[in-house]
């Protein structure tokens, strides 16, 4: 961002005694503010805040203070907490030109760019707010690239999973093919391998061993023959 927080160094002079003191502390945070003493100074805009706490100059100021010690949430809050009633339309722009600051140091950038148009419309001159509005608007768009590029990623990635399994599924089908191929290449080798080793026999050894068989199951069947017509011998029949 070009430019940070907007820093007033409120300086008044009161009438009443309690004046004087809401001032003289706010005084004292300034020259701490001044010396880079942020933590010091953010002490004496809170005890000026005691005295008057509706105080724009301490607010503003203690808001300031938590910003440059990256108490970004709580400059934030404090920032938002100031009664814009009874304020310049200078004033009111600081504010919400801080504001923007601090959000977009939390990476708000939507909140931000709001903040900036805000200061704008009090400040329409306002360079600085102009460029960190510009820079916010950026950040925003980027943002929306990242998340159009991951759903991009997403879906390439989904695809490749689908592409993946239906590889995986081609090569398990041509692997069963294949081994349904070798399972019928080794059926095939096996029956080579048989006929190799069953001898070959001609035509007329063929009929010679039919007609040997042929006449053994003859003879069997004559010897049949003679054994159901003998008589069974020693077998006897008991009377009661």
């Amino acid at each position: 961002m070009r430019k940070a927080v907007v820093f007033i160094l409120f300086i008044a002079f009161g009438v009443s005694a309690f004046a004087q003191s809401e001032h003289k502390l706010v005084r004292k945070g300034n020259r701490a503010y001044s010396k880079n003493d942020f933590l010091e100074s953010e002490v004496q805009y809170r005890q000026a805040l005691e005295k008057n706490k509706y105080s724009f100059k301490a607010n503003f100021n203690l808001a300031n203070a938590l910003y440059k010690q990256n108490k970004f949430n709580e400059a934030d809050s404090t920032y938002s907490d100031i009664n814009a009633s009874g304020l310049t339309d200078g004033e009111k722009s600081m504010v919400y030109y801080n504001m923007g600051n601090t959000l977009f140091k939390q990476n708000k950038f939507k909140e931000s760019a709001d903040a900036y148009t805000m200061a704008l419309k009090h400040n329409p001159d306002d360079m600085d707010a102009k460029y960190n509005l510009s820079e916010a608007l950026r950040m925003i768009q980027n943002q929306q690239n990242q998340k159009n590029q991951q759903q991009d990623n997403n879906g390439e990635n989904d695809g490749n999973d689908n592409k993946d399994q239906n590889e995986q599924g081609k090569e398990n089908e041509q692997n069963n093919q294949n081994e349904r191929e070798d399972n019928q290449n080794n059926d095939q080798n096996n029956q080579n391998k048989n006929d190799q080793q069953q001898p070959k026999i001609s035509k007329e050894d063929a009929e010679r061993m039919l007609q040997a068989l042929q006449q053994r199951e003859k003879e069997i069947q004559d010897k049949l023959a003679k054994k159901q017509a003998k008589p069974v011998s020693g077998a006897s029949i008991k009377n009661w």
